[in-house]
């Protein structure tokens, strides 16, 4: 029998001196609002992305730790034991199931009653190794556009990086901050105020590169690691990328000189590389077809090399990248 629906409304503040209300937490209805660390929603987020979500919608209600330190490599993550163990002491766990398959298999042996997956919030898609080339612009062909990339996200051929859309990472963003109202509903209107208010930050983002890609000399970008794919489909680019979804990939002699033909007809300046891999693929094709070379940042972790401190200053910093290498008029 749940004691809570036996207390009238106008006897709450009765049953709080009489200590009735302690009976939830006793009776385990309560999803660990009072507890974490010193009294905060304890949220344990997978790597930056969702970090950067659980802070900003959590705000001083909740402290939040990382899984994947500054300067690593998400998707090649090894959790050490102690990470492993403290997962199951978390009262939210927000991670994108498909980038790091080591924190998938922990998470889900965890068992914590409000793990939020990203991949569920938004709709994910198919982009392969030249994701955007041959489709055209609209929504047309994206099932088979991954086929010659990595079974690498949590479907077999999806693409995980859904936060480089700032409309689709804002999806992700309403459903976390339904996910910490239910875990911690004392806070709820705070959760709410503040996911309205990134939404509206990323709404305003989203703007910024529609208006600002709107015009270029050229669609096509070409980048080491395959991971824009939303964000080429939501301006209307052709992202080609060198390798796959997976940034380790090594690309074929093959795609090396299909590349090359490709910066030729498309009148591309400028091969990308980020700041997490290695950038020797992308000099190599640079240095072999008079390219330039410059960084478009997938986000997947803030360093001190990164041109930004968070995710919106690095995502203008990305839009100002692109406008330069498409020639944005």
């Amino acid at each position: 029998m749940n004691v809570r629906r036996l207390i009238p409304t106008t006897a709450v503040a009765g049953a709080v001196a009489l200590g009735l209300v302690s009976l939830s937490a006793c009776a385990g209805t309560s999803d660990a609002a009072d507890g974490g660390k010193g009294g905060k929603l304890d949220v344990v987020a997978s790597f930056y992305p969702m970090q950067y979500l659980a802070e900003q919608i959590g705000g001083g209600h909740v402290a939040v730790e990382t899984l994947t330190k500054p300067g690593v490599e998400p998707h090649d993550l090894e959790l050490k034991p102690k990470q492993i163990g403290s997962l199951g002491e978390a009262d939210v766990i927000v991670y994108l199931k498909g980038v790091q398959p080591a924190v998938d298999e922990a998470i889900a042996q965890a068992g914590v009653k409000n793990t939020v997956d990203a991949t569920t919030l938004t709709k994910l898609e198919a982009h392969g190794t030249g994701a955007g080339h041959d489709h055209g612009h609209g929504e047309e062909g994206h099932e088979h556009a991954g086929e010659e990339g990595h079974d690498h996200g949590s479907e077999a051929g999806t693409d995980p990086h859904v936060w480089l859309d700032p409309v689709k990472y804002a999806e992700v963003a309403k459903g976390v901050g339904s996910a910490f109202e239910k875990a911690d509903p004392d806070h709820a209107a705070d959760y709410r105020k503040n996911t309205d208010a990134l939404v509206k930050k990323l709404g305003d983002l989203d703007t910024e590169f529609e208006t600002g890609l709107k015009n270029t000399a050229t669609r096509t970008f070409i980048t080491t690691h395959s991971a824009f794919g939303y964000l080429a489909e939501r301006y209307h680019l052709e992202q080609e990328g060198i390798s796959g979804v997976d940034p380790e990939s090594e690309p074929s002699p093959a795609r090396m000189k299909e590349l090359q033909e490709i910066a030729a007809e498309d009148k591309v300046s400028t091969v990308f590389f980020e700041t997490l891999a290695s950038d020797r693929t992308a000099k190599t094709l640079a240095g072999d077809t008079g390219l330039k070379t410059d960084v478009l940042d997938p986000l997947e972790g803030i360093t001190d090399k990164s041109r930004g401190s968070d995710y919106i200053e690095v995502m203008r910093s990305n839009l100002t990248a692109l406008k330069k290498a498409l020639g944005a008029k």
